[in-house]
């Protein structure tokens, strides 16, 4: 069996640097204790991606959740008014909405964007249905496989399990070219894993030790290799950066010094992916942590106390911090989603001490998905 990882950018000599906007009820300044000042406002949440934008981050991440907060592609499309670099990472809960208008307000939202579009595909089960994982990936296949015959060729001919349509494609046509808006995907079961290795293009892990981060880059690069194809890999993990590596740690004290346990467990499980095989793992790896919760010197898991999904943290100084984002870097990740509590502040303090030192770039724009004036029904082709 070929033990060599391959990856879709191994020549690209940067990395994508993503920050987080608390679209669902996620930010704190002790986890646990809510803080009307950090709720998932409008106002708040698009201040968290001009902050972002502000400070150079690549791209960011719009979350999908049923609590309150704001619609995922609602607020997108208020940023493509406000934003003129940063990229936007929507998260797309697959069945959520009829197919052919999701393609339609994806190629909207692209067109608005003039390209900065990337997509996160998301399967986990939608508000008030219960549904086991192997119907809800067989449904987001289907649901990736129309838009992309909608990118990519003049028809839309499906017939599926869920879905069957004989539609023109000129609807949805993106802005970006050569294959649409890059599809971000995570999940850890079998059915997840073989989804994104046939249809996406960046595969999201969550933080795991780095023997188990290297064991599944290589198992997916070898699922994606069985279909002919490579992906880029990336992980969505929390950060906290301080100018010592004590200050850092006590801020990672102070994060949970205020939080109940059995609270803790009522935010997780607000979550639609909160029973998922994967925060289960993340769950087991916060067993296996020492009594400050660290699994490795700079890797602190206590935010999954409290918090579905991604639940550890980078913590150090501004060399360590660096040092582990290069680590991943030589291990093949091409992508980091980062976030932190409460989340602006944080956003600042990984600017000011950490991204300055980071070669960046867009994957859209390395991997040629955005092209000089594009022509599709919304900008020059021929109107019909």
């Amino acid at each position: 069996m070929d033990s060599t990882l391959v990856i879709r950018s191994p020549n690209i000599d940067a990395v994508e640097v993503s920050w987080f906007s608390a679209l669902c009820a996620d930010d704190y300044e002790f986890l646990g204790v809510p803080d009307g000042r950090l709720r998932s406002s409008w106002e708040h949440c698009r201040d968290l991606v001009l902050t972002a934008e502000r400070s150079g981050f690549n791209n960011v991440l719009l979350p999908n959740g049923y609590v309150p907060g704001q619609d995922t592609l609602t607020f997108a499309g208020g940023m493509a008014a406000l934003t003129e670099r940063i990229s936007l990472l929507v998260a797309i809960r697959c069945g959520e909405y009829h197919p052919p208008m999701l393609g339609r307000a994806i190629a909207s939202l692209d067109h608005m964007l003039r390209g900065r579009l990337t997509l996160n595909i998301i399967s986990s089960d939608m508000p008030g249905l219960k549904e086991d994982s192997e119907t809800r990936y067989r449904r987001s296949r289907e649901v990736i496989e129309i838009l992309r015959q909608g990118w990519t060729r003049d028809r839309i001919q499906f017939e599926g399990e869920f879905y069957r349509f004989d539609l023109p494609s000129d609807p949805v046509k993106p802005y970006q070219q050569n294959g649409g808006p890059l599809l971000y995907f995570g999940g850890t079961s079998e059915p997840a894993r073989e989804l994104c290795a046939e249809h996406c293009d960046v595969f999201l892990m969550w933080p795991e030790t780095e023997p188990m981060l290297a064991e599944t880059m290589l198992d997916l690069s070898r699922r994606a290799s069985r279909f002919g194809r490579t992906i880029d890999f990336g992980l969505r993990i929390h950060v906290i950066v301080r100018e010592t590596e004590s200050a850092a740690r006590e801020a990672a004290r102070r994060l949970v010094s205020k939080l109940d346990n059995s609270i803790g467990q009522q935010i997780k499980h607000r979550s639609q992916d909160s029973r998922s095989l994967g925060v289960v793992r993340q769950d087991a790896l916060r067993e296996q942590a020492d009594d400050e919760g660290y699994i490795e010197s700079h890797l602190w898991t206590g935010i999954g106390r409290a918090r579905s999904g991604c639940g550890s943290a980078i913590v150090g100084d501004p060399d360590q911090v660096v040092a582990q984002l290069q680590r991943y870097t030589d291990m093949g990740l091409r992508a980091f989603i980062l976030s932190g509590y409460p989340h602006r502040e944080e956003c600042e303090l990984f600017a000011r001490y950490v991204l300055p030192r980071l070669k960046t770039c867009k994957l859209a724009e390395a991997q040629g998905r955005i092209v000089p004036d594009p022509v599709t029904p919304l900008t020059t082709g021929t109107r019909k």
